[in-house]
């Protein structure tokens, strides 16, 4: 295998359609930052968050086109080894991270500091993908607990120590999508079911022992928002009426008051999308989820069409991951999903997200477009 193969031939099999999602919605991103972020006063100096996103969306174009052209089979070869280094950065977080915001989830190298969660989940599916096509069908007991143990508990765990529950949450679960797509002995299936209906309110019991206090509230403020208004469930109620007030058509570009009044917190990050809702209303969020769905079923379309099954897994594993982040986000500013800290794809503010989805978008497109090419 050649390490590097764009030619003519993968250049006229590019995903046109998925890079114009891709640039569709990071627009819709910096403009929603720079408008939620503007300033009260017209002589105030504006924050230059959408400067820094629309600098990361570049970024993360030129990291796109670089991640499609060597063939994806390379992380194939690669993956144990990634998957290793993967685990030693969620220890180093651990053990010399940079605290912020009551979160240990950052490793500064002085230049820039980024978060190794957000990189692991890309990698977890790397690990998980190599793992699964090297394995017989369906998983027998041994090798899912194996795989269960090395990719589901371990970095489960190591995640929500920082803590980052929802992460840990997301990953945990794609784990097992792609194991269940592997397909399990039937009988290992039934044992699993029955220990999940025993130690599921048990587990939770515990869990909820060593969860932060603000981690209580919010689970707290997601099963009865009005139990504090003001306090606890603040956050959920300033979305849903952020969202509320775009009724059916919106307030209009730059005429949303939530954000730049400084209403909704976590407006450009994990809120990003509330405020995008008031200014465009109903319709824009119908035709922004319209952008994803499209974006979803390429990716899975994607996973069908690759050529191995490496590939194949890949493909599936990074699309539901993205849609469970979007799925998420969307429930959590609608408040029918408890707020755990997770952004919405290409939208939120941040640039070690950013880029990480980039990579996985540039995954995708770099596997349809060597679809066609034979595997020996």
């Amino acid at each position: 295998m050649s390490f590097f193969q764009i030619n003519r031939k993968y250049l006229k099999q590019v995903d046109a359609l998925m890079l114009i999602l891709l640039l569709a919605i990071s627009i819709i991103s910096v403009m929603t930052i720079y408008s939620t972020t503007r300033p009260i006063m017209s002589s105030a100096i504006h924050p230059n968050y959408y400067l820094k996103q629309l600098v990361w969306v570049l970024i993360g174009f030129i990291v796109l086109f670089i991640v499609m052209v060597y063939d994806y089979l390379w992380l194939r070869e690669a993956g144990y080894a990634i998957y290793g280094i993967g685990i030693f950065l969620l220890v180093l977080v651990l053990v010399m991270g940079k605290s912020g915001l009551g979160a240990q989830r950052w490793l500064d190298l002085k230049i820039i500091s980024f978060q190794p969660s957000e990189i692991f989940r890309l990698i977890l599916v790397i690990g998980v993908s190599k793992y699964l096509s090297s394995v017989k069908s369906p998983l027998d007991k041994r090798s899912f607990l194996l795989s269960l143990l090395i990719f589901g508990i371990i970095p489960f765990i190591l995640i929500i120590k920082q803590p980052h529950l929802g992460t840990g949450i997301i990953l945990f679960t794609t784990f097992f999508f792609l194991a269940l797509s592997k397909k399990i002995e039937k009988k290992l299936l039934l044992i699993l079911i029955a220990i999940a209906l025993v130690v599921v309110p048990l587990g939770g019991k515990t869990i909820w022992k060593h969860l932060k206090d603000y981690q209580k509230n919010r689970i707290l403020a997601f099963i009865n928002p009005e139990i504090d208004p003001k306090g606890i469930g603040y956050q959920i109620e300033q979305s849903k009426i952020t969202i509320g007030s775009g009724m059916a058509f919106g307030r209009g570009f730059l005429k949303g008051t939530q954000g730049p009044l400084k209403f909704l917190p976590e407006k450009h990050t994990d809120f990003v999308f509330s405020v995008f809702a008031e200014e465009w209303g109903f319709a824009g969020a119908m035709m922004l989820f319209g952008f994803y769905l499209i974006f979803f079923i390429r990716g899975f379309d994607t996973a069908i069409k690759a050529k191995d099954e490496f590939g194949k897994y890949l493909a599936s594993g990074l699309t539901f991951m993205l849609f469970l982040y979007f799925l998420i986000n969307i429930g959590m500013t609608l408040g029918m999903m408890p707020v755990v800290g997770v952004p919405i794809p290409f939208m939120s503010y941040g640039g070690t997200s950013l880029i990480s989805n980039f990579i996985i978008a540039g995954i995708l497109i770099n596997i349809r477009m060597r679809r066609l090419v034979m595997v020996y």
